[in-house]
């Protein structure tokens, strides 16, 4: 009798993201950035007692042609804080860099890593921070300040050579507690996160988004939100044991 043949996971399946941690901490340029990348799994976080703040570099005060940004930015502020609530999350910090022109160097690195020292994350969030968005479509130069930044903070946060005004101007002692640093918008993810239990959410905190999606495109916005995010969803699923999931690419500390 010959023994039975197990076969190996196919080589591109996702691994489980970490679950050993209570704080997360997610970084992006702009209003709308997380709920186009990763509110499903947010929403799965503090439905299970995780604790997710946001920190968003600019208000998106340039994002809407129609809008000049004295309006448009506390608009964009107050559907963020919306969009925010419908998946848990209370906590909402702007750092107030200039929308379409945020520039990465130590004033970018050095207000990131006043936020992780401020929230003490194990885990750190952030968008794509590479120049395409899977070699098909140019990245926008904030995604890649911000993404890139946060990488780097995240580091910077437990040095406490590197900005020690932070030390001595704000009493934020040196956090060296981040252990991963999680990417949404990779083309090359390493990990995932079922989205089922809070896809139907993060399709509503989209839809506070409305404003921003109605300038965006002529079609109905729950149409829009809900195509694109199962889409996503459904797309990282052969890869996750066709469960619909958010994919991350991690990278440990």
């Amino acid at each position: 009798m010959t023994e039975p043949q197990h076969s190996a996971p196919p080589a591109d399946q996702l691994t489980p993201m970490p679950e050993d941690w209570r704080r997360a901490l997610a970084v992006v340029a702009h209003p709308d950035d997380l709920e186009y990348g990763c509110a499903a799994a947010v929403a799965g976080w503090t439905d299970g007692g995780r604790e997710v703040t946001y920190v968003l570099a600019t208000r998106g005060e340039a994002g809407i042609d129609t809008l000049d940004p004295a309006t448009c930015g506390p608009l964009r502020e107050r559907e963020q804080r919306a969009s925010a609530a419908v998946v848990g999350v209370d906590a909402v910090e702007f750092l107030d860099h200039k929308d379409g022109v945020v520039e990465y160097g130590t004033a970018l690195r050095r207000d990131i890593a006043a936020a992780i020292r401020r929230h003490r994350p194990e885990l750190v969030i952030t968008l794509n921070h590479r120049d395409t968005w899977g070699g098909v479509a140019w990245n926008t130069p904030d995604h890649v300040a911000v993404g890139r930044a946060t990488l780097d903070a995240a580091a910077d946060a437990g040095n406490r050579w590197i900005f020690p005004e932070l030390i001595t101007e704000q009493g934020l002692e040196p956090w060296n507690g981040v252990r991963w640093v999680a990417v949404a918008g990779s083309a090359t993810p390493t990990h995932a996160v079922d989205a089922s239990a809070g896809l139907e959410r993060s399709v509503a905190s989209l839809l506070e988004h409305r404003t921003y999606i109605e300038a965006l495109t002529q079609e109905d916005p729950e149409k829009y939100c809900r195509t694109f995010l199962t889409g996503n969803a459904q797309a990282v699923a052969p890869r996750f044991g066709g469960k619909p999931a958010v994919a991350f690419e991690v990278f440990g500390r």
